[in-house]
């Protein structure tokens, strides 16, 4: 019989692929993001130092994790990333689609001022 894949194993491949083509320097830092059941993270890193420069979740909040919790997280952590100065990112979906929760945060994060 043939065994069903994992959905989170097949996302960590598609993020792993991602990962491959996608780096974050010092002059353009790269937006992650993590979506868990209840919460959304997201990060802005700089991987030639390997440091997390503007971080934001839906813990902190105390919100849960849906769309409305999503666009302000992607306000937040773009407000705190233009604070420190960076305006441009690449932004890492993480494996996931381009819809819903993880849209909801990157529009609101280039509403807020993040290029990319």
């Amino acid at each position: 019989m043939i065994t069903q894949t994992k959905r989170n194993a097949i996302r960590q491949r598609i993020h792993d692929r991602i990962r491959r083509k996608l780096s974050g320097t010092t002059e353009r830092p790269r937006l992650n993001v993590y979506r868990s059941l209840n919460h959304i993270y997201a990060q802005v890193i700089d991987d030639q130092t390997g440091q997390t420069l503007v971080s934001a979740s839906t813990i902190k909040m105390k919100t849960g994790g849906n769309v409305a919790a999503a666009k302000e997280i992607g306000k937040a952590v773009a407000e705190r990333a233009v604070e420190k100065g960076i305006k441009k990112v690449v932004f890492d979906r993480g494996g996931y689609l381009y819809h819903g929760r993880i849209k909801a945060l990157a529009d609101a994060a280039r509403e807020a001022g993040l290029e990319f």
